[in-house]
């Protein structure tokens, strides 16, 4: 099985037809995984016997025509709370925890019939753009194993562009969907903030955090986050919106849809090459009919600093709970109390989360929060004021996703300032609370580029259409990568 051949439509047809059995399908994936992941390293924990299981009993069980990803095997971010499954958040802080329920989305594709096949390596609690800060583990690119897949959801975009998984579950907090989709060359959704429960999401910064869908092709992302949006009593920040199918009316392409260009997000910074693939993208969708428009987004400049005010502000609150008392590592030969706090946060935890846990502790202490904290949360709603402006007037923002394509391994990860920088695109949408998709536009000396679309709040539906049109208009979501080659 050669899930860079198949989408998700067709998979489920064969396995309605009886061309292959789910079990078979599970276990072939298991045998690409073992081929694949020693040079890509996407995996951090995999779910082998309980898979086959599930596989064998929905083969006996049948599978109707109208579950569509009924016997999919998918991959799952290992910051997602999975029942009897390791999950660490990539830290050796949790290193052997293994959780007695399910987050939300979890629950919600065993509704769907989907076999969970492992879990897949990240950033820290999330925390980094490369995947670089994992305690366990180097995820890399899927195009270049020199370089990096992206972060934080890496191992889960790696996973899907070389073909082990068809799909996979990530979380998004500044781009951490989007950016290592476009450094891999697959579609990555990051859903309105609301539309998809975080319950069982470990928490990194809770009003930013949004579970979302990596896949190759966009009706396959539509169709995943069908499987996993919606209200949930565990979660009161999941909305109570009804959840449209996000498939209809996909193909209904993009004549006449206003579709607006930031200056800002074509500016300084932004590679030559990627400039020239947005123009490109852009001049595809005025012959498919849209209006393009130049439009200013003038307090997104501001964007990165006020999200690691935020988001590490929220992380030094959420991170409270890892204290070696309940779960997870403690030091060992500790002499009191404050030792046990104190040696096990300091051993668990890597320099990128305590580099954050700190700035979000000064930022919220007596003395500064008014300059810092406060300050941000006013120019938060500065930028989510920009974009209600633009959307006024234009149905979607089409913009880069990240200002470069992937670098290589180890060449970022001391300089943590330039590394924030690489999110600049991105994290705009999560302070605002907007749906962002990214999409493969291009290539550059063999590495894809990446481009960003996003809608105004619940209109991930205008995303997939437009995303759809384009991707029918192109061939860019056909490349494949070769494993452990050269492209």
């Amino acid at each position: 099985m050669d899930y860079l051949k198949h989408d998700l439509t067709s998979l489920h047809q064969g396995l309605v037809n009886k061309d292959f059995s789910a079990e078979e399908l599970v276990a072939q994936t298991y045998d690409v995984i073992a081929e694949r992941d020693e040079k890509i390293g996407a995996f951090l924990a995999l779910n082998k016997d309980q898979a086959l299981a599930q596989a064998k009993e929905l083969d006996q069980v049948g599978i109707a025509a109208d579950q569509v990803l009924a016997g999919i095997p998918v991959g799952i971010k290992d910051n997602i709370v999975t029942r009897d499954l390791t999950t660490t958040a990539a830290s050796k802080i949790l290193e052997n925890f293994n959780p007695i329920y399910n987050a939300t989305v979890m629950d919600k594709l065993a509704a769907a019939k989907m076999i969970t096949v492992g879990k897949l390596n990240m950033d820290e609690f999330a925390m980094g753009g490369s995947t670089e800060t994992s305690a366990f583990k180097l995820t890399k690119n899927a195009w270049d194993q020199t370089k990096v897949p992206g972060g934080s959801s890496g191992g889960s975009a790696a996973a899907v562009a070389s073909g082990q998984v068809i799909a996979a579950l990530g979380s998004d907090t500044g781009g951490s969907i989007r950016q290592p989709a476009a450094y891999n060359g697959i579609v990555g959704m990051k859903p309105t903030y609301g539309r998809v429960s975080r319950y069982g999401l470990i928490a990194f910064a809770s009003s930013l955090d949004q579970i979302g869908p990596l896949t190759r092709t966009v009706k396959d992302n539509a169709l995943m986050l069908n499987a996993i949006s919606g209200a949930d009593q565990h979660d009161f920040t999941s909305s109570r919106r009804p959840v449209p199918d996000f498939t209809s009316g996909i193909d209904a392409g993009v004549k006449g849809m206003r579709i607006a260009v930031p200056k800002e997000y074509m500016g300084d910074g932004i590679a030559p090459e990627v400039k020239d693939a947005i123009k490109q993208a852009i001049k595809t969708y005025e012959e498919l009919g849209a209006i393009v428009e130049e439009v200013s987004l003038p307090y997104s400049k501001y964007g990165v600093a006020v999200y690691y005010i935020i988001a590490s502000s929220e992380a030094s609150s959420n991170l409270q709970r890892f204290d070696g008392i309940r779960y997870g590592f403690r030091a060992q030969d500790v002499k009191n109390l404050e030792d046990v706090y104190v040696r096990s946060r300091s051993e668990g935890f890597g320099d990128e989360v305590k580099r954050r846990i700190m700035l979000g502790t000064f930022s919220l202490s007596a003395g500064t929060y008014d300059k810092f904290f406060k300050k941000a949360a006013q120019v938060r709603t500065l930028i989510c004021r920009d974009f209600d402006r633009v959307f006024a007037d234009y149905d979607l923002i089409l913009a880069p996703t990240a200002p470069t394509v992937a670098y290589g391994i180890g060449e970022e990860i001391d300089d943590p300032v330039t590394m924030y920088m690489n999110d600049i695109l991105t994290i705009p949408v999560n302070l605002a609370g907007l749906p962002g998709m990214s999409l493969p536009a291009g290539f550059a000396n063999g590495l894809p580029i990446g481009m960003q679309l996003i809608a105004p709040q619940f209109a991930e539906q205008t995303i997939y259409q437009a995303g759809y049109a384009f991707e029918q208009a192109t061939d860019f979501h056909k490349q494949v990568p070769t494993i452990g080659g050269q492209n």
